[in-house]
């Protein structure tokens, strides 16, 4: 696996992703994070991230030596991102090099957006930055982490954990939630849902939905849940009720809330209002400065309910999340702030 490491002036104004892939890192996640921040976007007519992977070896030799990394930039590349990626490793109880450890400590003193993806909360705690803060981790290795880092405060059985400029997330396909939350939390829902359709992945899985921990296969699975979803997404304007979506399933509330826990991990409730603050989001980001319309069109009701619901779910009332993403705002470079660079180009490996 190789990248071509000369950058045109197009990235220039770009937010910068760059990948740290150690020995033994794992390519599952490194092709999670390459399909979010590293393609193209003509569907969206701009790209929306500047990425690379860097290594601190010329050749680097991946999950047990089934994948050898080649071509790519040297651990300095690190030294100008905006958000860094750090590696993650099946075997935990190996530390990671001195040089790596380093080249995190260096970018969090920058300001540099930290994300670690399954194991790599290890590196960021091996690194010291975790201490006191929030972070998750796969749910097989919780007892190891708490045991070697007492003091981060690790939450368990979450798909990740948005912590400011330090994110981590949970086992391999949590990659892609966490994901798509930094490009909604950098370009808003219209933008995460395009890259998600892209991806034929959901668009928004909130973090603390439960990680799926040993779950037996059941002899005879549920029926799908799509057709009630997409019924549902059609009528967010209406005034649906959990018992509105128990009879067109045609199932008792019962059966309703075992479907929903145990395909989406959350209740028809918690799932219903999601979908309609995220189709407020969207009214909102294509221009509409109405909030009792958006209430209105997205099911929310009131205007009040609206304020709460959006600064329950994205953080932001509707009028700073309209001044992020409404039509109007500039959104080339996202948040947060471009740390310094250095003047002289990055060398190729």
């Amino acid at each position: 696996m190789s990248q071509d490491s000369s950058h045109d002036g197009r990235a220039a104004d770009l937010h910068r992703v760059v990948v740290i892939v150690d020995e033994n890192s794992n390519p599952f996640e490194l092709g999670c994070m390459t399909e979010v921040f590293g393609l193209r976007r003509p569907e969206l007519g701009r790209d929306l991230y500047d990425f690379r992977l860097c290594s601190p070896e010329p050749r680097t030799l991946m999950r047990d030596a089934f994948f050898t990394l080649t071509g790519v930039a040297g651990l300095e590349a690190a030294e100008s991102a905006d958000t860094l990626i750090v590696p993650n490793r099946p075997d935990v109880e190996v530390p990671r090099r001195p040089i790596v450890l380093d080249a995190v400590r260096r970018a969090h003193r920058r300001g540099t957006r930290l994300v670690g993806l399954c194991s790599g909360a290890f590196t960021l705690a091996e690194a010291g930055v975790l201490d006191g803060r929030r972070a998750t981790a796969h749910w097989q290795w919780v007892d190891a982490f708490r045991a070697r880092f007492p003091s981060v405060r690790l939450e368990e059985d979450v798909l990740f954990v948005d912590d400011g400029d330090i994110l981590t997330a949970a086992g391999s396909a949590a990659a892609l939630d966490l994901g798509l939350h930094i490009v909604r939390r950098d370009h808003g829902a219209e933008v995460a849902n395009s890259v998600s359709r892209r991806l034929v992945f959901t668009a928004h899985r909130d973090g603390g939905q439960r990680q799926f921990i040993e779950r037996p296969v059941p002899d005879l699975p549920d029926e799908s849940l799509a057709p009630i979803l997409a019924w549902a997404q059609e009528r967010l304007d209406s005034p649906l009720t959990v018992s509105d979506l128990a009879a067109r399933a045609s199932v008792s509330h019962a059966t309703l809330h075992r479907r929903f826990r145990a395909q989406l991990s959350t209740t028809p409730l918690a799932w219903l209002t999601g979908e309609r603050v995220a189709l407020a989001c969207r009214l909102i980001e294509r221009g509409e400065t109405h909030l009792e319309v958006v209430a209105r069109h997205s099911g929310l009701g009131t205007a009040a309910n609206l304020r709460a619901l959006m600064r329950r779910q994205t953080g932001l009332t509707p009028s700073a999340y309209r001044q992020r993403f409404g039509a109007g705002a500039a959104r080339q470079r996202p948040l947060p702030p471009r740390p310094a660079r250095p003047a002289a180009p990055l060398p190729a490996s």
